[in-house]
């Protein structure tokens, strides 16, 4: 059988994978990704073909994912978190569209919303959504409705790629987008290096997150008009004692 498993590695740590993906990892031959999740797992890797690319190599990688597939190698393509969550499942389904006898099974991983969320304590009991500040593949025009729009609706928000070199006053962009609708005093925390070595986290108010110094290995979480601040962890009541 010609099979693909995509492969969600969580954030980082081996006590983060699931077991299913361990599994799948084991049964292939051949282990594709990006270098740095390569690297993460290494230790599987042992005995196993590798093909590991740069950023911004993504469809390469699905092409030569593919090409060992269809030589009859069961392969894997590992990326962080969650395999469906801004991750590589849905450009290997576009890969190998016109190559249905090739199985792809997906496998779930921790995506960094949840880790993350672990770590600040319970941000997103209630109702959340995902942004990625990326304009790599959607136009920030896109991204400032939905933050606009997420925000007026007291949305917990979490998000993703908040900073890059290029990107250096995207959060703080995104901060003042959020303004027009949430409290300056809104709730809200970060967390570095989720799972890794130097992990940290910090709770600042959304004023406060308007000037924080972060990067593309931090995920930002914005509280709603209900979110506090419990023994230095932000929750989210989702209302039980109202019950």
């Amino acid at each position: 059988m010609k099979k693909i498993y995509v492969i969600g590695l969580g954030p980082g740590g081996y006590q983060y994978m699931t077991e299913q993906a361990k599994l799948a990892i084991e049964e292939s031959e051949v282990i594709t990704g990006y270098t740095v999740y390569v690297k993460l797992i290494e230790e599987l890797c042992e005995g196993k073909e590798v093909y590991a690319t740069a950023m911004k190599q993504e469809i390469d990688r699905c092409k030569k994912a593919l090409e060992y597939a269809l030589s009859g190698k069961t392969t894997a393509m590992v990326c962080s978190g969650d395999a469906g969550v801004y991750g590589m499942a849905g450009i290997m389904y576009e890969v190998c569209e016109a190559y249905p006898e090739v199985d792809i099974q997906v496998i779930p991983g921790v995506t960094a919303a949840l880790s993350g969320a672990a770590v600040l304590g319970a941000p997103l009991i209630h109702d959340f959504c995902l942004i990625s500040l990326s304009d790599l593949l959607t136009p920030w025009e896109k991204i400032e409705k939905r933050l606009l729009l997420a925000s007026d609706a007291d949305f917990c928000i979490v998000l993703y790629n908040p900073s890059s070199v290029k990107r250096a006053d995207y959060l703080m962009k995104a901060c003042d987008l959020m303004l027009q609708y949430k409290s300056p005093d809104t709730p809200c925390g970060y967390v570095k290096n989720i799972g890794r070595e130097g992990e940290e986290y910090t709770i600042v108010s959304l004023k406060e997150l308007r000037d924080a110094k972060v990067d593309m290995f931090t995920t930002v979480f914005i509280g709603n008009s209900q979110t506090k601040v419990i023994n230095n962890k932000l929750v989210t009541p989702r209302g039980y004692k109202n019950i």
